[in-house]
């Protein structure tokens, strides 16, 4: 099977990074949100992206004149009607995912993949709401996407070899480098990171360290080129509760339990970088 359009659901960061590399390796992209001013929001992500590339000398006029000219914007889930791929990006939530997914499963052609760029939820249940499963996986880009060089690709239950052959191909050329995972709880990337954010934000909570040392020991000590609690401000303090809660639910197991400040944190709207305020005010 051979993907040349492309629909990106959902205009944040993350979609609208999906839509920018995917528009690089010469697909045709909607860039599909539901309004004007979320996808117009997504776009202006990518022109300042490709500009930086630009002054930068990594990249020519002519050249971003031609990736923004593959992106088409749109807020009717009706143009995946037209397209052999559609990646989901939406916000991480079971119940928006499963309706995109009921709605796609009746729009897109019979030969098109439906994939899903959640960080946590199970493919499999996302994949039991359409009438074809076996169509249906995880590609779990990671952020900032234009940067990072992996995509988790995650099987469902049902989910075809060659749709995952097809997935591992395209995301060579966007230049990233698939890795296969199975069905789990987190995957692999947030299994194994959120538990340690989660147990920084212990260490803080115990009074162990505070958080500007707590990041010093693991920078410094661990090679890790961004502290645990700079990166949970970075992710989102809602998204990683979030992702504790959904691994806790799957595994059904206590030591996901996420930690009481984290909960104070985001009952406060302190989510982050995103609200100014965290771990750290920015």
């Amino acid at each position: 099977m051979d993907i040349k359009k492309v629909m990106v659901i959902g205009a944040g960061q993350m979609g609208s990074g999906i839509a920018q590399v995917c528009a690089e390796a010469g697909y045709e992209v909607f860039l599909n949100d539901i309004k004007d001013e979320f996808v117009d929001r997504g776009l202006g992500i990518i022109n300042k992206n490709l500009n930086r590339q630009v002054e930068k000398g990594r990249l020519s006029e002519g050249d971003r004149d031609a990736i923004l000219n593959q992106i088409t914007a749109s807020v009717q889930l009706e143009d995946a009607s037209e397209v052999d791929l559609v990646i989901e990006a939406a916000v991480e939530n079971m119940e928006i995912k499963s309706k995109i997914f009921t709605q796609l499963d009746e729009i897109a052609p019979a030969h098109a993949i439906l994939a899903t760029n959640t960080s946590s939820l199970p493919i499999t249940e996302i994949a039991a709401v359409t009438k074809r499963p076996e169509k249906v996986i995880g590609m779990h880009f990671m952020n900032p996407v234009p940067v990072m060089k992996l995509i988790e690709v995650i099987r469902g239950l049902a989910t075809s070899d060659e749709v995952y052959e097809v997935i591992e191909e395209m995301s060579h050329k966007l230049n990233k480098t698939p890795v296969e995972v199975n069905d789990f709880p987190g995957f692999v990337s947030n299994r194994i990171l959120m538990p340690m954010i989660n147990e920084a934000i212990y260490t803080v909570y115990e009074g162990v360290a505070t958080p500007e040392a707590i990041d010093e020991v693991m920078k410094l000590g661990m090679n890790h080129p961004m502290g645990p609690l700079t990166l949970a401000d970075f992710i989102g303090l809602d998204t990683c509760l979030y992702i504790m809660e959904t691994l806790q639910e799957g595994f059904g197991d206590d030591k996901y339990r996420p930690c009481p400040l984290l909960r104070k944190y985001v009952k406060a709207g302190w989510l982050g970088k995103k609200t100014g305020r965290g771990f750290y005010q920015y």
